[in-house]
């Protein structure tokens, strides 16, 4: 890598290693976006699961609470895997921000000498050494706070649904906590520790990802205008 550090900014009239760039350019953008259409298509699955669950235990009194459980291990069992698509949908976003960022903005304002710098040495050892930008809580963390938080709160609102209309006549809390635990086949204890470990993962989740994307700047798109300020490359 030491050569490609010592290597001089092409000028603008290169045409070939521009014709060349712009290619690679074109196929890490068809990459990220193949990518995305995965990270949509496992939310759909999610979607889709605790749509045929909510609608199979309403259905029916005497369905048991435990499938809003099972439920919710198959979101979260889609949530990993998401994750997982995640990590390598932002690998490589990451090489397409940064052909944006130092490629592309010179060409646009005709300014070979912005070229300069470390970004191509960059570059080409992640070519030779691809490797995630992210940890797996971190991506994890991200997907749940962005998609996956408001399904399972839909899980557990239609749960909450389910023991006011099929169970008794509630006016307290411990009543109600009691029928949420009623005609399931888990003992008592064994099915509110699965619950509150459950919910607890889910809350430190959510809680690493959302500092996680606070202190950094690997986001899709930026929530305020952009500017000198807010947005700096």
């Amino acid at each position: 890598m030491a050569e490609l550090e010592k290597t001089a900014a092409p000028t603008i009239e290169n045409r070939d290693y521009y014709t060349t760039m712009s290619h690679f350019y074109r196929g890490e953008l068809g990459r990220i976006m193949v990518w995305r259409q995965r990270l949509d298509a496992t939310t759909n699955w999610a979607i889709l699961t605790a749509t045929g669950v909510i609608t199979f235990a309403l259905g029916r009194p005497e369905i048991s609470h435990v499938v809003f459980l099972l439920a919710n291990l198959m979101v979260f069992l889609l949530l990993t895997i998401e994750g997982r698509r995640y990590r390598y949908y932002d690998a490589y976003r990451a090489r397409v921000r940064m052909l944006e960022a130092h490629f592309l903005v010179p060409v646009v304002v005709r300014r070979p000498d912005m070229l300069e710098g470390d970004w191509r040495s960059l570059l080409a050892e992640d070519l030779l050494l691809p490797s995630y930008k992210m940890g797996v809580r971190e991506s994890t963390g991200r997907r749940l706070n962005r998609n996956y938080i408001w399904i399972f709160l839909i899980l557990l609102g239609s749960w909450a649904l389910k023991i006011f209309i099929h169970g008794p006549p509630i006016d307290s809390l411990w009543m109600f906590l009691k029928a949420a635990q009623q005609s399931q086949p888990l003992q008592p204890v064994l099915f509110w520790s699965l619950g509150v470990v459950f919910y607890a993962i889910l809350a430190a989740l959510c809680v690493y990802g959302y500092r996680s994307e606070k202190h950094t700047s690997s986001v899709e798109v930026q929530r305020r205008a952009p500017s000198r300020d807010r947005w700096q490359i």
